[in-house]
């Protein structure tokens, strides 16, 4: 009874939440409606800027581009920065060049390339134009690099110091150079005189160690292993295998490029997930922006093939036309089995995709993997095999049809198990994305097991 009051208190607290934050949506529309740039400014600055942006995002388009606008120049760049990629379009698009210049300075690398990429080739060139040769030639070095790639999510301001300085040669040089330096770093990266990498020396370490101890007696090893082309979604795993804040970036001769960090890491592993569940159900694209249009054209394609692959499975269907003809009954049952195959299916290949993504189904755990599966599979297949031959048997009153479908809904949930794995890691071995692919063929297996175990059961069995 204690918890009652905190439980009311605490809903109280978040309705009155809701309620101010609705308010202040409103207020933002009117603002914008009547032009008033200095109160939205002074809103929109005393906001942490991803409230900033979610406040932005629920306007309607028109209030959005016009708010962009109106705020000109005045719109801060970390507020542009934590948009969505289709509002940050949106936004770039509506600002000025000399704008999105001011912009690109007041950046970081890493997301100087996230503005740039949203930018149409011709605009791209006048907007650098208008930048010194050096930071043109700075910009336009993260473009070297393939997209979705770690040498384009990756930072180039970076932290890095001599294997022979002093822990006070390295402080000394910080507060000096304190501009040159990235915004946020968590290690100091050493290395020798041709820019390999040799160490790090996490700053918790660096400000408790005395200031005339040598770097190399106080770096440690780095355990990533993060070359420019490589993938950014294996550059996320390294980070979560490792529990990195940040991660240096090298050539292939181990010579120091730039240097990840965390913020854009979670970005990538928020996109690689919501990329993969999107695939699964045969869409690759879930934007707020997306017109009708887009989204035809994101999901026809695969409903093309599912259309090519239900033909398959009418064909099985047909093969036992007659069969149907003298048995209505099965008619009746046939969506039983398919339905619940194709859930068992779609149920094993969901844990499979997972765990291929996750690194977990290298070795001998894939072959675990296949064997749990078919466990799985042929213990489920017993329970609503014998579920369903007792629902069957009773509603039809023939032990005949109530053997057909036990037997046929065994075998086809055991198919499931057995397919909803192999399926995927044989994508994957092929060089598929088994996410994209996987559904289509495992549904397709699935119903074909279905259909031809249980009317050629019923052809053998009641005919």
């Amino acid at each position: 009874m204690s918890d009652l009051p905190q439980t009311q208190n605490e809903e109280q607290t978040d309705d009155q939440g809701r309620e101010a934050h609705l308010a202040l949506e409103q207020d933002v529309r009117e603002a914008v409606f009547d032009k008033d740039v200095r109160w939205l400014s002074r809103t929109l600055n005393r906001l942490h800027p991803a409230d900033a942006a979610d406040l932005l995002e629920q306007l309607s388009t028109d209030d959005f581009s016009d708010a962009v606008q109106l705020l000109g120049e005045q719109l801060p760049t970390d507020i542009i920065i934590e948009l969505r990629d289709e509002y940050r379009e949106e936004a770039v698009d509506a600002l000025p060049d000399e704008a999105v210049a001011a912009v690109l300075e007041e950046l970081d690398s890493d997301d100087v390339t996230t503005i740039l990429e949203d930018l149409e080739d011709d605009r791209r060139e006048r907007i650098l134009d208008e930048l010194s040769p050096e930071d043109r030639a700075s910009l336009e070095h993260g473009f070297a690099y393939g997209e979705e790639t770690a040498g384009r999510l990756m930072q180039r301001e970076y932290f890095a110091a001599p294997e022979f300085w002093t822990v006070g040669h390295a402080i000394d040089h910080a507060r000096d150079n304190a501009d040159d330096l990235p915004d946020e770093f968590y290690e100091v990266y050493v290395i020798d005189p041709t820019h390999r990498l040799k160490g790090q020396v996490p700053l918790a370490t660096l400000l408790k160690a005395a200031r005339d101890v040598n770097l190399s007696d106080i770096m440690e090893e780095v355990q990533s292993d993060i070359k420019a082309d490589m993938d950014q979604e294996e550059a996320a795993y390294q980070f979560q295998k490792y529990s990195l804040a940040s991660a240096p970036v090298t050539d292939d001769a181990g010579r120091m490029l730039g240097m990840l960090t965390v913020d854009d890491v979670v970005d990538v592993i928020q996109e690689e997930n919501t990329e993969d569940l999107l695939a699964l159900s045969g869409v690759n694209s879930a934007d707020g922006s997306d017109t009708v249009l887009d989204s035809v054209k994101a999901r026809a394609p695969w409903l093309a093939v599912n259309l090519f692959t239900a033909f398959l499975a009418s064909g099985i269907i047909s093969i036992f036309e007659g069969t149907i003809d003298q048995l209505v009954q099965l008619a009746i049952l046939m969506p039983v089995v398919a339905a619940l195959g194709g859930n068992a299916g779609s149920q094993g290949l969901a844990v499979a995709v997972r765990a291929i993504a996750e690194r977990e189904m290298e070795g001998d755990a894939a072959r675990r993997a296949i064997v749990r599966e078919t466990l799985t599979g042929l213990a489920n297949g017993v329970i609503f095999a014998l579920g369903v031959a007792a629902i069957a048997g009773f509603w039809f009153q023939s032990a005949g049809l109530a053997l057909t479908i036990g037997v046929a809904m065994f075998a086809t949930f055991v198919w499931a198990g057995f397919s909803g794995v192999v399926v995927p890691l044989t994508l994957k071995r092929l060089g598929a994305d088994p996410a994209v692919a996987s559904s289509v063929f495992v549904l397709t297996l699935t119903d074909i097991m279905a259909f031809f175990s249980f009317l050629g059961l019923a052809s053998l069995i009641l005919l």
